[in-house]
Parts: C-alpha cells; structure tokens; sequence
C-alpha cells in the first residue's frame, strides 16, 4: 500500500511535486515514512539520490536562491523541526514557466516534502524560531560548480511571508525585517547574485 499522496506540477510548474506522507499517529506519538523508493517509482518518480543534506537556521535567515550550473541536483525537501517557506524558481530555457516561482511552507506539523527537479533556482526562509532542514540530492555538491538568483529579484517578484523593506536594486538585505521586526539575515555570497535577466539558463 503507497504511502505519499504527490501533488504534481504545483502552482502549474511542470515537474514541481508537493509530496505527504501517511501519518500513523496514537497517543504515543507518530511513524512515518520519509522516504520509500518503491512508493516513489510507483508515483512515477524514479530517482536516484545520493546525498543527504541537513541545517539548522535562525529565525529570519533566509537561504538561497541556489543551483549547480554543470551538475544539476533534483532535491527533496522537509522541515523536521519549525517552519520555512520553500521557493523554487524555474530556469529551464525554453520552459513556457521560465522565470516564474512557487512557493511552500513546510513544517514539522504538515511534513509536506517539496521535489524540485533539476533546472530550479532553490531557497528557503525560515519563519520559526528556530528550523532544522533537511533534504536529499540526486547529484553531488561541487563548490566550484554554484551559481544564484537574486532573492528579491522584482522580475520574479517572490511574495515571502512578512517580509518587508525597499528594493535597493540588488540582492543587498539591509533594511529588511519580517513582520515582528527581525532582520533577515542573508550570507555575504547570497547578497550579491544577480537577477533573472542576468542568471545562468539550463
């Protein structure tokens, strides 16, 4: 018996799947399974991953928007503890949703995982105290391979939950908070990509 229930090209994106699983719960608690290759293939998603991934991020910290030029990842992606909103972005050259994004927010509570093909600008913000993040890679990392998308790219126009501020031209984060006042906290790499117009396409 599957189980996951897929959701198939989210925000009409073709290949973008939202992806639930079963929840055994009692009073004891809950099981799950997070992953089921059997049950992937099955939902017509064969995928070979090979790396695991997991990261612990501060409220307000927002990470991305990242990709491989060269070596492509399709990524599966959760929050097993707080929440973020989850942003892809489609770069696929000749995509008729080229530039658009779809955005979910995943939580411990929900355990919704988001599959991003290959092709996709990814990131994440996060919107708990704290989230810990977690996600599986069909390809390996390769350092000198990364390439980004600015994340408040007004071409794109990504809507994060609550954020704030004046778009100075650039990816720079100054002046930007979430609803409570926090300060989005970006990378010193992450505030310097550059816009849809001027990124990589696959």
């Amino acid at each position: 018996m599957g189980q996951i229930t897929v959701e198939r090209n989210v925000n009409g994106i073709e290949g973008l799947c939202v992806i639930t699983p079963t929840v055994h719960g009692d009073s004891r608690g809950y099981f799950m399974e997070t992953y089921n290759a059997d049950d992937m293939r099955k939902a017509g998603l064969d995928i070979r991953f090979v790396q695991d991934n997991q990261s612990m991020s501060a409220k307000g910290v927002l990470r991305g928007l990242h990709f491989q030029k060269q070596y492509p990842q399709t990524k599966l992606v959760r929050a097993i503890r707080g929440e973020v909103y989850d942003v892809a972005v489609d770069l696929r050259a000749g995509s008729p949703t080229y530039g658009r994004y779809c955005g979910v927010l995943l939580t411990e509570e929900n355990k919704k995982q988001f599959l991003i093909p290959r092709g996709f600008a990814h990131g994440f913000l996060v919107l708990s105290e704290t989230a810990e993040f977690c996600y599986k890679c069909d390809d390996f990392y390769h350092p000198n391979d990364e390439g980004g998308l600015a994340w408040n790219d007004p071409i794109i126009g990504v809507a994060w939950p609550g954020v704030t501020g004046v778009y100075p031209g650039s990816a720079d984060a100054s002046g930007y908070t979430l609803a409570d006042g926090t300060p989005l906290r970006l990378s010193e790499k992450d505030q310097k990509w550059a816009g849809l117009a001027d990124t990589f396409r696959f």
